[in-house]
């Protein structure tokens, strides 16, 4: 066997009450005027953290958007050079981690991230901005955040809905790291473990939202998803969400959560050993239907129609999927991508 894997330099504090260390973290990283970022909706964790950074908090940017449009990416990086900032510290989703790498793109200022939400983005050199209608994504050394606060105390407040779609959004992560080009057993093991991992906790914590355990879980997965990101290239089903995000405006995690089992349906069948690991984790015979029926049983949108979504918009998804070249398992023809998007639209496999 022989195989490459490379381990992204980067520092994880894991744990409830981990967001008190921040100050020192701040400081072993010799930072001292940190631009806090969050989005309005996290106004209050973002203030949290400031209290916590006392004088080493150089101001705030409350303004990340979903997909990180460049115009706001350019007032962030306008208000920390305003501010003389020295690097920037992103709590919340992916928005804000998200735009936190838009700062450190073209600024080259350190990125402190605390997520809040399960995306996973925050273990990745990957970026993305949308100027146009149009998303435009890669992938870069200097967006790796430096250092990584796992805190499962700050997700107790995550609405259900967004714990469930944000964690499915992690999964996807690990779905495509199992058939990735540049897979190796090391992202495989991180991948379906995971996968497990999530699996276990979201239905615990549509359940019980307060419970420490489940969300203490959950954040481990979406860690483990999110390296698996960061370690190999994504195919098919991240293509299709950053065109159903970037171009449609749909809402990224739910997007990830619907699209997930029509592109897995469609690519596991040409990747063996992926189907396997996901059948193991996810404790099912039918890895497809088994993704459908359980975030729809947690409540998420079960169909793109449900997200706005018409199949007037398939011939621009279409032409965008297949104008630039991806590794994908199976050839992907426009028949093949109608036929996944006309099911998924439908939402054929949520019960």
């Amino acid at each position: 066997m022989t195989f490459a894997y490379e381990a992204l330099p980067m520092r994880v504090l894991f744990g409830a009450g981990s967001l008190r260390r921040l100050p020192l973290e701040a400081e072993r990283l010799g930072l001292r005027r940190l631009l806090v970022l969050s989005t309005p909706g996290q106004r209050v964790q973002a203030e949290h953290a400031a209290t916590l950074l006392g004088d080493a908090c150089a101001g705030f940017f409350t303004e990340a958007r979903m997909h990180v449009p460049v115009e706001t990416a350019q007032a962030a990086r306008a208000t920390a050079r305003d501010a003389g900032a020295d690097g920037c510290l992103a709590i919340g989703g992916g928005s804000a981690v998200g735009l936190g790498k838009a700062v450190a793109l073209e600024s080259g200022l350190p990125v402190i991230s605390v997520p809040t939400t399960y995306s996973g983005s925050e273990m990745t050199t990957v970026w993305g901005l949308t100027e146009n209608g149009r998303k435009r994504t890669g992938r870069d050394r200097a967006v790796l955040p430096r250092s990584v606060v796992y805190d499962p105390e700050l997700t107790v407040g995550l609405p259900v809905e967004v714990s469930v779609t944000s964690g499915f959004n992690a999964i996807a992560h690990a779905v495509e790291a199992l058939y990735a080009p540049d897979a190796s057993p090391i992202v495989s093991l991180m991948a379906e473990e995971g996968v497990r991992s999530l699996a276990t906790a979201l239905p615990v914590i549509a359940a019980d939202p307060g419970d420490m355990g489940a969300r203490t879980g959950a954040l481990r997965g979406a860690w483990l998803c999110g390296a698996c990101l960061g370690a190999t290239t994504m195919s098919l089903h991240h293509k299709l969400c950053h065109i159903l995000g970037g171009t449609f405006d749909l809402p990224h995690a739910a997007v990830h959560t619907v699209v997930l089992p029509y592109a897995a349906a469609f690519n596991l069948p040409a990747a063996p050993a992926a189907a396997r690991a996901l059948r193991r984790a996810l404790a099912t015979d039918d890895v497809p239907k088994c993704l459908a029926r359980a975030s729809a049983e947690l409540g998420a949108p079960r169909s793109l129609a449900e997200l706005g979504l018409t199949e007037r918009d398939f011939e621009e998804i279409i032409a965008q999927a297949q104008a630039g070249p991806y590794a994908n398992p199976r050839p992907v023809t426009a028949q093949a991508l109608r036929a996944v998007l006309r099911d998924a639209l439908k939402g054929t496999l949520a019960p």
